[in-house]
Order: structure tokens, then C-alpha cells, then sequence
């Protein structure tokens, strides 16, 4: 005769022998997957112009300005830095999403922009990410690449942020370049 054990009583021994249960197998839905809308693998000519755009953009920036990519990120978030090592040598890093469309090459630039413009050389943080959004902006528009209504809501989204938390934190004065970002959370 064999004894039912409660689960929190079940020993190492119990867990390996025991035998699984058969679980019942799911249905397949009844109605019909979508197609997908084009059966053709290769990207369209003017997109598959639009990456390359984006690829040589990004390895001239990484060049230019001496920075490599620590991560590509998968969401439209980035950071930029600087270590400095004892013997002197600066390695600037960044991590921001590839450079795939107009927002992600919008903050894939403005995180070079911080090194291009020179971290903390701008006081209070909120005016240096002024200048970077800046920066990325006119690069954008140097290298003949898409503005989007998306990307300018972004670039004011991201310095209405900056401005409420510089301003929670104790800024007394906000910036001239500045006053029209400030923001109705407050």
C-alpha cells in the first residue's frame, strides 16, 4: 500500500522517482494565423539604404570621437562615462540601443554628444543634457538623417525630466535655454 505525502513533507529521494504527470495537451486555436505580409526575406532597397546610413554613421562616430559601446542596449534607454586609469588613459564608454532608426540614432548620439561635448563641463546636469539633446539633433540633421515628430517628443520628454529632477533636487535658477522645458509635474 502506498502513502500519499504531502508536497512541503516530499524528500529528495520522492522528487527524483516520483513519476511526472501527464499534462493534457493544449488545443490549436481555431482561427487562422496571419501571413506574413511579404514572403520576400530581403529588406526593402531604400531600408536596406536607410541601415547603412545608420552603420556608417555609427562607426564614423565611434571613431571620431574615441568611444566604444560597452552595450547595445534593446531598449531606447543610454548612458555615457568616463574611466580614468592610473597611468593616465581615458576610456569613454557608452551603452545606448543601435542605431536602427530615427529614435534609437537620436539617443545613440546624443550619448556621443556627452563625450563630444565633454562630461561635466556643463553645470547644472540638466543643461549638459541640453547641449548633448542639442548636439544629436545637429548631427542628425548634418548627416541628412530623419528628425521624426517622435524624436523631437522624445528629445522634450527627456529635458522636461532632467529640469523636474534637477529642480526636486535644489535648483534655485533654471537655465535661459531651459525655462521652456519646465514641466507641469511640479
Amino acid at each position: 500500500m502506498r502513502y500519499r505525502v504531502k508536497p512541503e513533507s516530499l524528500t529528495l529521494w520522492d522528487l527524483l522517482t516520483r513519476k511526472p504527470r501527464r499534462r493534457a495537451q493544449k488545443k490549436e486555436p481555431t482561427r487562422a494565423q496571419p501571413r506574413p505580409l511579404s514572403t520576400n526575406s530581403r529588406p526593402s532597397p531604400a531600408r536596406a539604404r536607410a541601415q547603412e546610413r545608420y552603420e556608417q554613421v555609427t562607426k564614423d562616430m565611434l571613431r571620431a570621437h574615441h568611444v566604444r559601446v560597452r552595450k547595445w542596449r534593446t531598449h531606447m534607454s543610454g548612458v555615457a562615462w568616463e574611466v580614468r586609469y592610473a597611468d593616465g588613459a581615458v576610456a569613454r564608454l557608452i551603452e545606448s540601443p543601435k542605431p536602427k532608426g530615427p529614435v534609437s540614432a537620436a539617443i545613440f548620439l546624443h550619448e556621443i554628444g556627452h563625450h563630444a561635448i565633454g562630461l561635466g563641463v556643463y553645470r547644472p546636469r540638466c543643461l549638459e543634457e541640453y547641449h548633448a539633446w542639442m548636439w544629436s539633433l545637429a548631427r542628425m540633421r548634418e548627416f541628412e538623417l530623419n528628425i521624426t515628430p517622435r524624436v523631437e517628443a522624445r528629445v522634450r520628454e527627456s529635458l522636461e525630466y532632467a529640469v523636474w529632477k534637477a529642480k526636486r533636487r535644489g535648483l534655485k535658477r533654471v537655465p535661459e535655454e531651459l525655462v521652456e522645458f519646465l514641466s507641469s509635474r511640479e
